[in-house]
């Protein structure tokens, strides 16, 4: 099956046979035996005709390798089979045996194409002769003809091989012009192979890479010397520089020179340069496409933390050499994964590309912007007076801001937390820029986010005693015998007993002492521990509330806050379930208590896992109610069983701020939805007459009892130590 069709690689080469095949065409049988009988030899086969029309017959086979042929035959004359062996050009050797006496007979023969005339009344041996010499000659003719057919094979495979080559190849004089080039110059670089003959290489070379590649095109070396694997850019036809997506066509040149051979020694006459171009175009572009995927962000397209670092690296250089100063800020876009759980990631990415444009925009053309990866970008600013020049840029930044994006279908007001640090003052190194910038950013996120802030030493203490807690935290976890919960009491004043107690944990560091919630609970929330943290307050909770239903407070409700951080995991429920079962209590004396702003993320999520533990019979309590934006909406569509009302309301009840206007509407709208009322943060006595006044029965706060561990708390419990009018007093 030939590869292109039409084009006829192999041609039949048959084997020189080793038997010799003659032929007796002779009316007389005493003349044909006494032949056959003077020429018979092992090697040799023989064979006989009487007639002309038998040996044409025969002959037509075309495997006889002499004939020997009288003239005079009864049928057909042996002229006339000479010329039938001519115009069918059946190759075989012709020994006219003949008793004709006439010089014209023998003449005639010959220019017919006959080896030998040979009369019949000649000494055999001369006969023998003649026979030996003619199956010399047809044997020198198969063994020609045989390797004429092999050189024309192997010229037409060859042939076959340069112009379906994938490369261009080409032969150059010594002048530098084409004398050969092949077909594939047509279909890569729009040119008639005729076009090229005769025309100088320099035709089809970019003109910026003549210079540096005219040794190859006029190469003389051979062998392991000559040119190999040199890249070239190539002109095409008309279209100048022919590109793939804006890239033009680049070969792979390999040549050698080509010399005339000579018998004689001494010098070589050298002809010209013989060479190959590969079309590499594909793979430099996957390779450039490699390489930059590997420095740049496939999102926004700007430079990744790879290529920012070796920036920075170069820009310190220099600015050490020219004593300047290079700013570095490190920028993180404030509530972006709100956006991602809200929006989803789609939609998170569309921001993503948006404030990398805006951003871009703020920044000289020497600066550089990378995204570090998630929400998180760095700028490069070289070359710069001072501080002022960074602060400058970022004020640009926050005012691009202002105008909102529009995300999801509605308008999205982005804001930034920017971290600013200084070449020399603030770090000589990339790693050492990059890290004060990002604590910088920390502590603009700690202040209150959007805006910016310049490294100081001090941040730097702070977070490294960060990163310790953080640490310290870790094995804390690990051991499990460094929390402790407290409990602060839920009074309900017309019932005039304790109906719950609020679960708070603490945690007894062995050198730091007592630690607030506040001081490790947002770092466990941003590190991942918190899940570990809700485990141990659950069980813990869960042991302690048993112990105490044992000694018969049963009619007590434990309230335990989960973090936000907890309704994104899909075993939250589980994980609540399974501590309430494992120590037996009733699930209505757990309740759950969730933030207000928790209502304001992936609503239908949310109120799922609200609607499970409701399901399994736990309570589920609203925390901080009013101090958010929540819409009424969702009191309805959460099956909450509770709200407190924030201790900011409580603390200015009795010095106005609409305080009291604000608790009334909260109390109306928890009993249209039917909903108990708790209100956290009752201090002194004003606060719980006006509570009570405004129809509030249950409370909580530090004029009944601030938050107490285990003990005190069963001993609380026991004394019915607070009174609810005006003498309820205030336990330590």
């Amino acid at each position: 099956m030939n590869v292109v069709p039409g084009v006829e690689l192999a041609m039949h080469t048959p084997d020189i046979p080793e038997t010799k095949r003659i032929l007796i065409v002779d009316d007389e049988p005493r003349f044909r035996a006494a032949y056959r009988q003077l020429l018979a030899a092992d090697d040799r086969s023989i064979e006989e005709c009487a007639t002309g029309g038998d040996a044409i017959r025969r002959l037509d086979r075309r495997d006889i390798d002499v004939v020997i042929l009288d003239l005079s035959l009864p049928d057909i004359g042996g002229i006339e089979i000479m010329d039938w062996l001519l115009r069918n050009r059946v190759s075989t050797s012709v020994i006219v045996f003949s008793a004709a006496d006439s010089i014209d007979s023998a003449i005639h023969a010959l220019r017919q194409g006959a080896f030998e005339f040979v009369r019949k009344h000649c000494d055999p041996d001369e006969l023998i002769q003649t026979v030996d010499r003619a199956l010399r000659r047809r044997r020198m003719e198969q063994e020609h003809a045989r390797m004429t057919a092999r050189l024309e094979q192997s010229e037409r495979l060859h042939r076959f091989l340069v112009e379906q080559s994938p490369d261009i190849i080409y032969t150059l004089d010594g002048a530098g012009r084409f004398i050969f080039i092949n077909g594939r110059v047509q279909t890569l670089l729009g040119y008639a192979r005729e076009e090229l003959l005769g025309q100088h290489y320099s035709a089809i070379v970019h003109e910026d890479d003549r210079e540096r590649v005219q040794f190859a095109f006029n190469e003389r070396r051979i062998g392991e010397r000559a040119t190999t694997n040199i890249e070239v850019r190539l002109k095409s036809k008309h279209r100048g520089f022919r590109r793939f997506d804006n890239r033009m066509i680049v070969a792979i040149l390999s040549a050698q020179g080509i010399y005339a051979p000579d018998d004689e020694a001494g010098p070589q006459q050298f002809m010209g340069t013989s060479g190959v171009a590969r079309d590499i175009t594909e793979r430099k572009k996957a390779e450039e496409t490699i390489a930059y995927q590997a420095f740049h962000d496939l999102l926004t397209g700007l430079p990744n933390r790879v290529l920012f670092k070796d920036r920075l690296e170069l820009a310190i250089t220099q600015a050490r050499r020219r004593e300047q100063r290079v700013g570095v800020m490190f920028i993180d876009i404030d509530r972006f994964k709100l956006i991602n759980d809200t929006y989803g990631h789609p939609e998170g990415d569309q921001l993503l590309k948006g404030f990398a444009v805006r951003a871009r925009n703020c920044l000289r053309s020497g600066d550089t912007l990378a995204r570090q990866g998630g929400d998180e970008f760095t700028v490069l600013l070289p070359d710069i007076g001072g501080s002022e020049d960074v602060t400058t840029i970022a004020g640009k930044m926050l005012a691009e801001l202002k105008h909102p994006f529009a995300v999801g279908g509605h308008d999205f007001l982005a804001t930034v937390s920017i971290g600013i640090a200084i070449f020399p003052e603030h770090g000589e190194t990339p790693e050492d820029l990059v890290r004060h910038a990002d604590i910088a950013m920390y502590q603009t996120k700690a202040q209150g986010k959007n805006g910016y802030l310049e490294f100081t030493s001090e941040m730097d203490a702070s977070h490294s005693e960060r990163i310790a807690l953080e640490n310290e935290l870790r094995v804390a976890l690990e051991r499990g015998d460094q929390f402790e919960l407290h409990y602060q009491p839920q009074i309900s004043i017309s019932q005039r007993r304790v109906v719950g107690l609020e679960a708070l944990i603490r945690w007894r560091h062995p050198q730091r002492g007592l630690i607030a919630p506040d001081a490790f609970i947002p770092m466990a929330e941003e590190t991942g521990m918190i899940v570990a943290v809700s485990d141990w307050v659950l069980r813990e909770g869960c042991t302690q509330l048993e112990r105490w239903r044992a000694l018969g407070h049963t009619d007590i409700k434990l309230a335990i806050n989960l973090s936000p951080k907890e309704f994104e995991r899909a075993d939250l429920v589980e994980r609540v379930t399974a501590q309430v079962n494992a120590h037996a209590i009733p699930p209505g004396a757990i309740e759950i208590e969730i933030t207000e702003s928790l209502l304001m993320k992936d609503a239908e999520k949310i109120i799922e896992k609200v609607r499970q533990l409701r399901g399994h019979g736990m309570r589920v309590s609203i925390d901080d109610f009013g101090t958010r934006y929540s819409s009424l909406n969702y009191l309805r569509r959460f099956s909450i069983s509770s709200i407190k009302i924030d201790q900011s309301f409580v603390r200015d009840l009795a010095t106005g701020h609409n305080s009291t206007a604000i608790v009334h509407a909260i109390l109306g709208i928890a009993r249209s939805f039917n909903l108990r009322v708790l209100a956290e943060g009752v201090e002194n006595e004003e606060q719980r007459q006006i509570l009570i006044d405004l129809g509030c029965d249950e409370m909580q706060g530090f004029l009944f009892s601030r938050a107490l561990p285990a003990a005190p708390l069963q001993a609380f419990l026991e004394s019915g130590a607070f009174r609810a009018g005006k003498e309820a007093l205030l336990l330590d």
